[in-house]
């Protein structure tokens, strides 16, 4: 994962990672909505990050994580309805998953996403300043770029933006990505 961040973005997941959330306290309660195979988790236990969870609805990919990292916990749940009390987590994140949620359904994630985050929410999402659909492997129509952070803050008056950080691709600079950190108020 790190050699692929490298040499997309020309820098690790690992520095992103600490320029945005370096400074939490290692006891932060954190979950990853879609964890997939449960690499940006064990990135964050390996930061000496204790408590750490993800989500994700591919069960498949759920097996593969907990034979690849055993001491990485990650459940099969939605984002559309994640099965935690409001406020649970002192911070919930999304890594390339809402890029992959319709535009009609997007709202739904981020509302689940701000009801169970305790004050933080982080992302990590393709950037576009104007929500356009992109092809995806012959696909049209389940992915796509915009302005996730302003999605949220145009939703949710108790957000405010504390970074955000746009990271250009190596081979196509007209590309880039979104980091930001919202905190609620």
């Amino acid at each position: 994962m790190e050699k692929l961040y490298r040499e997309t973005y020309g820098v690790t997941r690992r520095s992103m990672n600490k320029a945005f959330i370096d400074r939490l306290p290692r006891s932060t309660k954190i979950l990853e909505i879609g964890a997939n195979l449960g690499q940006q988790l064990e990135l964050l236990r390996q930061m000496g990050f204790r408590n750490v969870v993800g989500i994700e609805i591919n069960e498949y990919a759920i097996r593969r994580a907990h034979g690849l990292f055993p001491g990485v916990q990650i459940m099969k749940a939605s984002a559309f309805n994640l099965p935690f009390k409001d406020c649970y987590f002192d911070l919930v994140f999304t890594s390339g998953v809402l890029i992959h949620i319709a535009p009609k359904d997007v709202g739904r994630a981020i509302v689940e996403i701000h009801r169970t985050a305790k004050s933080l929410i982080w992302g990590f999402e393709y950037f576009d300043p104007v929500y356009a659909v992109i092809p995806y492997r012959g696909n049209k129509n389940v992915m796509w770029r915009g302005d996730f952070a302003g999605m949220y803050l145009k939703r949710f008056k108790d957000l405010r933006l504390l970074k955000q950080e746009l990271y250009p691709y190596v081979q196509d600079r007209t590309k880039q990505d979104a980091m930001f950190l919202l905190k609620k108020k």
